[in-house]
């Protein structure tokens, strides 16, 4: 065999997503599946469940999965890389705890809400510290740190619970897009979400988050400052937790330290069912917000069905092993059949 047919099956072996037409590349893909699975979920609900069709079902489905899309960008970000952040829900009870308690010692809200936004974000530098500079494993130190700010918000409140707040805020928490049953909450939503998605998808620093996820070893010697970027998304994601808290206590009008408990686990089950990697390096926005959307619309149309919260639990939990397991069956099929077309391409050579 030449060294130029050596070459030429190399190339042509390497990247075998581009020798598919654009529509199958976008059409034959988790995200797509997950879309196409959400619109189905929503059709039979619609055509099964009686009251699923009002607009006040939308309103308060919006309204409740509003913290998980939030906290859920900057996650995706980080499970790109293969790191994961769990103490998101603690850093948003902690959130909720300084907004409570600033605005009861007579902070203006708007002061209260950016003092617990700031302190989200200085929760996600020590966890970026910690993986980053340490050194550690970014599970342990999430773990850590989701009972140490947990702990703090419990310790700053007790037991007790602040439940009053100005009117014009908790309004404005629950209000609505004119004319429609969209919540107003689902306007910065949307605006971070479209930041997040050109940050990932359109720009060499998101870019440099999949070689990451790919291969930190490969990053680094690429010239990625690998701890660099890692530390910003973790100071993103405490930031963003920050904001979800302060919303979170708008609209129940509740401040307590253990509000949010186990909202973690539902982020990331929502991360993973939209097809990103736990293992890093693969994933798209796009899919994250159809995951999260598939859990909370099966979720409430469950409830509505009359299904017990268990039992949606069960079914959550077998979606997402799903997904899992099918990720690798299609990895595995996918890794066989290109080394098939390769040595297919070496015998003809």
């Amino acid at each position: 065999m030449t060294a130029t047919g050596v070459l030429t099956t190399v190339v042509t072996t390497s990247t075998p997503a581009h020798a598919h037409p654009l529509w199958r590349r976008w059409l034959l893909t988790r995200e797509a599946a997950i879309i196409a699975l959400l619109a189905i979920v929503v059709m039979v609900a619609l055509a099964t469940v009686r009251s699923f069709d009002s607009p006040l079902t939308l309103t308060y489905l919006l309204r409740d999965i509003a913290p998980i899309l939030l906290i859920a960008l900057p996650m995706t970000l980080i499970i790109v890389t293969e790191e994961i952040d769990l103490s998101v829900a603690s850093i948003l009870g902690l959130s909720s705890v300084l907004t409570g308690v600033l605005t009861a010692a007579g902070a203006p809200l708007p002061v209260a809400a950016l003092v617990a936004i700031v302190a989200g974000a200085v929760c996600g530098v020590i966890n970026g510290f910690l993986v980053t500079v340490v050194g550690l494993p970014s599970l342990a130190v999430t773990i850590g740190t989701l009972a140490l700010f947990r702990g703090i918000a419990v310790g700053l409140l007790g037991t007790t619970a602040i439940t009053e707040f100005p009117e014009f805020w908790t309004d404005l928490a629950k209000s609505l897009i004119p004319g429609t049953p969209i919540p107003a909450i689902m306007i910065p939503f949307a605006v971070l979400a479209i930041a997040f998605a050109i940050l990932l998808h359109f720009t060499p620093f998101g870019r440099a988050l999949y070689a990451i996820g790919l291969s930190r070893e490969t990053a680094h010697f690429s010239g990625i400052d690998v701890a660099r970027t890692k530390f910003t998304l973790f100071v993103l994601s405490g930031a963003v937790s920050g904001f979800a808290g302060v919303y979170f206590t708008l609209l129940y009008s509740n401040a307590r330290g253990d509000n949010a408990t186990g909202l973690e686990l539902q982020v990331i089950a929502a991360v993973l069912l939209g097809g990103v990697s736990i293992f890093g390096g693969r994933g798209a926005l796009h899919g994250v917000i159809a995951g999260v959307l598939l859990i909370g619309t099966l979720g409430s149309a469950l409830r509505l069905a009359g299904v017990s919260g268990e039992v949606i639990n069960i079914i959550t939990g077998v979606l997402l092993i799903l997904s899992v397991v099918s990720a690798a069956v299609l990895a595995w099929a996918r890794g066989r059949r290109v080394a098939a077309i390769g040595r297919r391409r070496l015998r003809r050579t």
